[in-house]
């Protein structure tokens, strides 16, 4: 398998012309990458929490799908340890929509005869990121009051796992 290219190279926002459809004829993009976000919802889902702990963005930019989903599993595996699987909830409140494309340049000898150079440049698709504003919420967690400091530990662990710059912020519902 091929290796993951650096993310600077997807980080700029750009216009998303990565339509899927159902209708081969209407999408632009064939055969779209899978979701590599296993739960969206993880934790008590039933129990209403009085407090809701988000992990938002400072940035404008797009986050691989992969990124978003190693900041869940520590966050989840952070509040899991102490709390156990019903004592949260923790949600991630993002959607990849946007598909990265590549386009790989052939290389070697005799890549001449064969490559097509920048002509029909569009470029296969090689994963998903979601396309974030500044102060768009990344995760959620449901939480009660006695357990917000380990919300904190958990995002801010989390943080590091993320191409950006993000903020906590507290909310009482």
């Amino acid at each position: 398998m091929a290796k993951l290219r650096k993310f600077v190279c997807y980080r700029k926002l750009e216009r998303p012309n990565t339509r899927k459809s159902k209708y081969r004829k209407k999408s632009f993009v064939r055969g779209a990458p899978m979701c590599r976000i296993v739960k969206f919802n993880v934790g008590n889902l039933t129990k209403e929490f009085p407090y809701r702990v988000d992990l938002c963005t400072k940035d404008n930019m797009q986050i691989r799908d992969n990124a978003i989903e190693s900041a869940r599993l520590v966050a989840n595996r952070t509040l899991e340890k102490v709390l156990g699987k019903s004592g949260f909830r923790l949600q991630v409140r993002v959607y990849p929509h946007h598909v990265l494309r590549e386009h790989a340049l052939a290389s070697g000898a005799g890549a001449d005869r064969f490559s097509s150079g920048m002509a029909h440049s569009f470029g296969k698709p090689v994963g998903n990121a979601a396309q974030l504003r500044t102060g768009q919420a990344i995760l959620s967690a449901y939480i009660n009051e006695n357990n917000l400091d380990l919300a904190r530990t958990a995002f801010k662990k989390s943080i590091h796992k993320l191409p950006c710059r993000g903020t906590i912020k507290v909310i009482k519902l």
